[in-house]
């Protein structure tokens, strides 16, 4: 949209500067004035075709052409420098290009209908006449066109990310509100749970693990000799919040390597229903090594 609102601007703005608001008269056109509105002539058919044919993405493309088309006419003519010492050639490019934001404000119809509206008001076209695309003459001279104000408000980052970060909020309350516990899984036995040695340490320190944004590194004070735990909850936690908490750890589980660090465990955590993981504890103390079951 930037290409969109950049030309609108610069031939509005450069309209009131040199022509006092007004529609100039054309006067005799060069070849690069002629190149220019013939490609803004054939806009119609193929935008029109594309649009009947549901093709809308190509539609759109048609009628950004036509914008880059205009910046294109601006850059290549320079009417900022001309206007020191040929006013007359001034006055044509500037009809040129104030054309082409005629046919901007039918050809983004479609796409665009508040920010064209807004354009026609500027330019003083009361209506769309689809029509009239391709045209080179929707604008009469004499006309008076109003003060240009950006067709386009800039949207700073904090804005966009407040939107952002309410839309995630959204998302994770509609994630909540529709939370279903997950079914039961398969009937195990006392006998089954009784082979899970399940333990309650307190945490002595915690750190990342190079290498691996999903891991944490627990060293636990398990009553015993001590042991080192890896868990990979790394996205729902900062290491130093965790440190001299109590948390309930599989004490039986044969050690295995992660990252090249010995694991002597599995932390418990359960899984909320926005999906962060939570590490499971006592809710009073308890002495490091004491059994859960």
């Amino acid at each position: 949209m930037a290409i969109l609102g950049n030309f609108v601007n610069r031939a509005l703005v450069l309209t009131h500067k040199f022509c006092e608001g007004i529609v100039p008269e054309a006067g005799e056109l060069a070849d690069i004035d002629r190149a220019a509105i013939e490609e803004f002539k054939n806009v119609k058919a193929t935008l029109s075709d594309h649009i009947e044919h549901f093709h809308f993405r190509e539609a759109l493309k048609d009628a950004m052409d036509l914008a880059r088309c205009g910046n294109k006419y601006l850059a290549d003519t320079e009417p900022w420098k001309l206007a020191k010492t040929d006013m007359a050639r001034v006055q044509t490019i500037m009809n040129v290009a104030l054309q082409i934001t005629a046919n901007l404000s039918i050809a983004f119809e479609p796409f665009l209908p508040f920010s064209s509206a807004k354009l026609r008001s500027m330019i003083g076209i009361s209506k769309v006449d689809w029509s009239r695309l391709g045209d080179i003459d929707i604008l009469p001279a004499g006309q008076q066109l109003e003060q240009p104000v950006l067709l386009f408000e800039k949207i700073e980052d904090d804005v966009i990310q407040a939107q952002i970060d309410r839309l995630e909020r959204i998302k994770q309350e509609n994630i909540i509100n529709n939370f279903k516990p997950k079914p039961v899984t398969t009937s195990c036995t006392i006998d089954d749970f009784a082979k899970l040695d399940i333990r309650v340490g307190t945490v002595v320190a915690c750190e990342k693990v190079k290498k691996a944004d999903k891991l944490l590194k627990f060293t636990i004070d398990d009553g015993m000799a001590g042991r080192t735990i890896i868990s990979g909850i790394a996205k729902w936690y900062e290491p130093e919040e965790l440190v001299g908490k109590q948390v309930c750890f599989i004490a039986n589980f044969p050690p295995r390597k992660l990252k090249g660090i010995e694991s002597q465990g599995m932390i418990l955590s359960a899984e909320d229903a926005g999906g962060r993981l939570v590490v499971i504890g006592p809710t009073g103390p308890v002495k490091p090594g004491c059994q859960v079951g």
